[in-house]
């Protein structure tokens, strides 16, 4: 199996602010990985520079061998990314909405089309794809979204919070469909979650992060076992816990 995706000591610093430090991380291909941690941990901006939209200070990353910082265009030949803030065009139905995201792929039409269909088929929203976007629910809204990111079969999927602030009906379609597409075409995925019982069921493997740096790494079955833990949630909360009685000099 190949290596997806290798940052080395990654760092990102906002004058007196560390938003990251010294992250270095490794990312199967054909895995499903997870960067989790709560809001402001480095989540987001870990993912911002993989996808080439920051530069990181100091450190090294790479996708399947490219580095993300001298060859920005052929990273994002290869890749797809959907923030956790992504949205839609409310004019467009989601059928309008995925041929236009299509439109920008030079596949020609057969290629085209095809790409479409699979979309539509990823979304899953049977007679409402013709619907206007504005008339979705958030769920539906995001499917629409998931399908435009994965429609494309990227060599590598980019998702910050993917399911973030779903029902449990459409987050679990989310969790379901990304899971499937990993399975079907081999695409390695790379997301960030702040909700630990969701990723303990669609990560292979996970890391910890917090401050900006990683905690711990590894599968979330072997996480809960070395920590003697109910759940990654808990698991968290031992890992932080003993990393706040370090820096302060021991528990009491």
């Amino acid at each position: 199996m190949s290596i997806a995706v290798e940052t080395r000591n990654l760092s990102k610093h906002y004058k007196n602010v560390k938003a990251l430090e010294e992250l270095s991380i490794t990312v199967q291909q054909g895995e499903v990985f997870g960067l989790i941690g709560p809001n402001g941990a480095g989540k987001s901006t870990t993912l911002k520079i993989l996808t080439t939209l920051l530069q990181p200070t100091s450190g090294q990353a790479t996708i399947f061998g490219i580095d993300v910082v001298e060859k920005p265009e052929a990273i994002r030949e290869i890749i797809s990314y959907l923030p956790e803030e992504a949205g839609s065009y409310k004019q467009l139905t989601g059928r309008e909405y995925l041929k236009f995201m299509a439109a920008f792929f030079e596949n020609g039409d057969a290629d085209t089309k095809q790409m479409v269909q699979r979309g539509v088929e990823i979304a899953g929203l049977d007679e409402r794809i013709d619907d206007a976007t504005k008339e979705y629910s958030k769920g539906m809204r995001r499917r629409l979204l998931i399908a435009r990111a994965l429609m494309t079969v990227p060599k590598l999927a980019v998702m910050d919070e993917p399911a973030s602030g779903l029902d449990v009906n459409h987050a679990y379609y989310v969790r379901k469909v990304i899971r499937n597409f990993v399975e079907e075409q081999g695409v390695t995925v790379i997301l960030s979650s702040h909700n630990m019982l969701e990723v303990e069921f669609l990560c292979d493997r996970i890391a910890l992060i917090d401050d900006g740096r990683i905690i711990d790494t590894g599968t979330p079955k072997g996480l809960i076992e070395r920590y003697d833990a109910i759940n990654l949630e808990e698991v968290f909360i031992k890992v932080t816990r003993d990393k706040s009685a370090t820096t302060n000099g021991g528990s009491a």
